[in-house]
């Protein structure tokens, strides 16, 4: 059978363009997954003491860990933390065994974000909602993957601090995760914006479809298949899958969620989708373009990285 030879300028050329881009991607500025000081504890309001966080690689203590990651969100953490907090409450009521926590993370935030937060913690004490107070800002993905390191649920779901998600539909990923459950331990639940796909384009300008068009073209391209929208910010996952996720987890900024999946169908967990209840909330952290062109470019960089070994992923197993 002849064997095809390549051109010998092409073949220099072709290794030439992989070294290029191998040295590119090696100087990429990686995370710094180092704690600060202040990172580990969470403020007891009744005492004014520093508390130190519980780790995810540790076994569960109470049922749900609500993280919501927030960055001056004084404004509009309040009404999140209400629908959140009565919707828990409610269901404790009925189950007195449940147990719940929520844990606020604010992600350096110039704001009174920590000390409206606070004020649910002297409400309802500090087994159902701590602060985690992050001295600089590492982006959502850093906030979300603090909160999740530091939370003691059996199910883990993270909510954007904007209440753009009804809470209560948190009910319609647990029932998934409860058929999941039966059958595998590492489950991915996510809220999924897709049913309201059509009536968002009406909405848009035809550059920010176009935009986002582009971004949902490169997420089934470059990484994650199969899941329509990696980006709403309401997922549930099972503790196992949330420890072996989140550290192996890289990217911190919008991306996150894309790496997250990514990992997640590395490792051949359940994913799942939900259609949730969304709606618009004014005060978005997301900057028309650059945000678009910041999330394009980590999609390269999670391809990249993980195809020349350059991340590692971790099966996050507990203790």
């Amino acid at each position: 059978m002849p064997v095809t030879v390549m051109d010998p300028k092409i073949q220099t050329a072709f290794q030439t363009s992989l070294l290029v881009v191998y040295m590119y991607v090696t100087t990429i500025p990686k995370p710094n997954n180092t704690r600060l000081k202040d990172e580990k504890s969470f403020t007891d309001p009744s005492s004014n003491k520093k508390v130190l966080f519980p780790s995810i690689l540790h076994h569960p203590t109470v049922d749900l860990s609500v993280v919501v990651p927030a960055y001056n969100e004084t404004e509009r953490l309040p009404a999140m933390l209400n629908e959140a907090t009565e919707y828990l409450e409610n269901k404790q009521k009925e189950n007195p065994r449940y147990k719940y926590e929520i844990i606020v993370v604010d992600d350096g935030s110039k704001d009174e974000t920590s000390s409206v937060a606070l004020l649910y913690s002297e409400k309802y004490g500090t087994d159902k909602v701590r602060v985690l107070t992050l001295v600089k800002n590492r982006g959502k993905g850093g906030a979300v993957k603090m909160g999740v390191l530091s939370s003691r649920g059996k199910l883990i779901l993270f909510a954007d601090a904007d209440g753009a998600t009804k809470f209560e539909d948190l009910e319609k990923l647990e029932v998934e995760m409860t058929k999941c459950l039966k059958n595998h331990d590492d489950v991915v639940v996510c809220g999924s914006r897709a049913h309201l796909e059509d009536e968002a384009i009406a909405e848009r300008s035809m550059f920010r479809t176009l935009l986002m068009k582009g971004f949902h073209f490169l997420v089934w391209f470059l990484c994650v298949r199969g899941v329509k929208d990696t980006q709403c910010g309401f997922k549930l996952l099972s503790r196992s899958a949330a420890a072996a996720l989140f550290v192996s987890l890289h990217v911190e900024r919008w991306a996150f969620d894309v790496e997250l999946l990514y990992i997640a169908q590395c490792l051949g967990m359940q994913l799942r989708e939900v259609a949730v209840r969304w709606q618009e909330i004014e005060g978005s952290k997301i900057v028309p373009f650059w945000s678009w062109a910041q999330m394009g470019r980590d999609l390269l960089f999670i391809r990249l990285r993980y195809t020349f070994s350059l991340w590692k992923i971790s099966d996050g197993k507990l203790d």
